[in-house]
């Protein structure tokens, strides 16, 4: 008997000193040797996977310990099966992060099917651009050469998910300002979305970083292909002067607010998150490490050559804004909940 308890108390004693051990354990010695997973939440070639890889590039030397960095694509429902899987089945030692769509970590308070997440326990890492999307039609089949065509004309558009910017950016601006876009769902990313208006299978595309556009199809505009219609985002782009922003347009407060709730999220154009729970000095390495990549000369000169606008948010900041969000009062919740609901 007196050797069972003695037995038990040093297997207590042995795992409080692992745990110790374990807590007294730096970033840098945890990270040497290792390999980060970076998880894409969307497919190959759009502008989300264009930033990840650019990142995943650099941000090995600026994490402690220099560990090798892993791109992994793990596309669906415009990246909440990737949101779903950080928040639920992902390691949470700081060695997996990824980058979803910028609205994705507000599902659940939107109302989202199949969002399994709370948006502010997730580690919000930064955000390598504050961004504005646009709506825009392809030229050769959509009769649609401004804005106010898309009061009288349908358009159809095409998405990559329910909770994705490219199905709740068209069904919001339908919602609130009357507009006839038809959405076309179920592309596996931008790129799709792309080929899909060059086949004449949709007319136009809602809900498309203005930095993608620029990095991936700029052409198109100079050929005159397609044309912006709309900036959704809090402020226009300086790009684009002459093109309508969405706020702009609202003719009531409780109109405003909805647009406010829904286009808040620009500010985190090009969000990168961990699992909740990491540890918080690996959350805060990987903060740092972050900030620091979007200072990096390399990775400055590789966005340039790419056509990524960086304009970075701090991961201190977004998790603010997403806590703040989460606040909104119920009944705005409600109603912009509604408006971005699949018919």
């Amino acid at each position: 008997m007196v050797l069972r308890v003695m037995a038990r108390g040093l297997t207590a004693l042995a795992a409080v000193l692992t745990v110790s051990a374990a807590s007294a354990q730096s970033p840098a010695d945890f990270y040497k040797g290792k390999t980060v997973e970076l998880y894409i939440g969307y497919s190959v070639g759009g502008g989300y996977d264009l930033y990840a890889r650019t990142v995943a590039r650099h941000i090995g030397k600026h994490i402690p310990g220099n560990p090798t960095v892993l791109t992994k694509n793990m596309e669906g429902g415009g990246s909440l099966r990737l949101a779903n899987w950080m928040f639920r089945v992902a390691p949470k030692d700081g060695t997996v992060f990824g980058t979803i769509g910028r609205g994705t970590g507000f599902d659940p308070l939107l109302g989202q099917k199949g969002a399994q997440f709370d948006g502010p326990k997730f580690t919000w890492v930064g955000s390598a651009n504050n961004e504005v999307s646009v709506c825009v039609s392809w030229n050769a089949t959509s009769g649609i050469t401004k804005f106010e065509d898309l009061l009288s004309k349908e358009m159809t558009v095409g998405g990559t998910g329910a909770s994705a910017d490219t199905d709740q950016f068209p069904r919001a601006v339908n919602g609130v300002l009357g507009t006839k876009m038809r959405i076309v769902s179920g592309y596996p990313g931008g790129n799709d979305i792309g080929l899909a208006m060059e086949r004449g299978e949709v007319k136009g595309r809602c809900g498309w970083s203005w930095s993608s556009v620029k990095a991936t199809h700029h052409a198109w505009l100079d050929e005159k292909k397609m044309t912006v219609l709309l900036q959704l985002a809090l402020q226009k782009h300086p790009d684009l002067p002459d093109v309508p922003l969405v706020t702009d347009l609202a003719k009531t407060d409780e109109q405003r607010q909805i647009l406010k709730l829904i286009f808040a999220r620009q500010v985190m154009g090009r969000p990168f998150l961990a699992p909740p729970g990491i540890p918080a000095d690996r959350a805060a390495a990987l903060r740092k490490a972050f900030m620091d990549t979007m200072k990096d000369k390399d990775f400055i000169a590789d966005a340039e050559k790419a056509q990524l606008e960086i304009t970075p948010v701090d991961g201190a900041e977004i998790q603010k804004l997403v806590a703040e969000i989460y606040q909104t009062p119920p009944e705005i919740a409600k109603k912009t909940a509604e408006l971005l609901q699949v018919k």
